[in-house]
């Protein structure tokens, strides 16, 4: 038996039909379309799912689609701004943090969250905010310069 429920999207309301025990992940690729956020694992171990709702970062994978209702769920697509790339994605772009890009859109996910709380992460700081997010290609070196770069570009754009 399918419930509706209502939540934000990238800034935009939806009202969905979904089965109480869906994953966010399948309401959000299936029934919203948003490619972006990838089925990883299925199990909430590596961080390929990872969304923001109300701006901390959660595996939709594993989160209950009920309880998203009244809530804002950011994606990957929601991070551009009027056409050009938000600061983070431009950042894994000039410093080879992009390998395969399949774990990528979790990667920004979380940095996104990490820089909205502390705008100067150091690279623990770094590296533990991604301990939910695992890359196959890299050590993770690129990843968080790309995040040290973002750090720079976002502070130069609230000057």
């Amino acid at each position: 038996m399918k419930q509706t429920i209502e939540f934000k999207v990238n800034g935009d309301p939806v009202n969905v039909e979904v089965r109480p025990h869906w994953p966010l992940l399948k309401v959000l690729r299936d029934e919203l379309e948003l490619m972006g956020v990838k089925q990883g694992c299925g199990e909430g171990e590596c961080g390929a799912c990872t969304v923001l709702i109300n701006g901390a970062p959660v595996n939709s994978c594993i989160y209950p689609v009920m309880e998203v209702e009244g809530k804002e769920v950011l994606t990957i697509e929601g991070l551009a701004e009027r056409g050009r790339l938000h600061p983070i994605q431009q950042a894994f772009l000039e410093k080879a943090g992009v390998q395969c890009g399949f774990c990528t859109p979790g990667m920004i996910m979380s940095a996104k969250a990490l820089l909205d709380d502390n705008p100067n992460p150091s690279e623990d700081e770094i590296r533990h905010a991604l301990a939910g997010n695992m890359c196959r290609c890299t050590g993770y070196v690129q990843i968080v310069e790309s995040i040290q770069h973002a750090a720079t570009l976002l502070a130069k754009r609230t000057r």
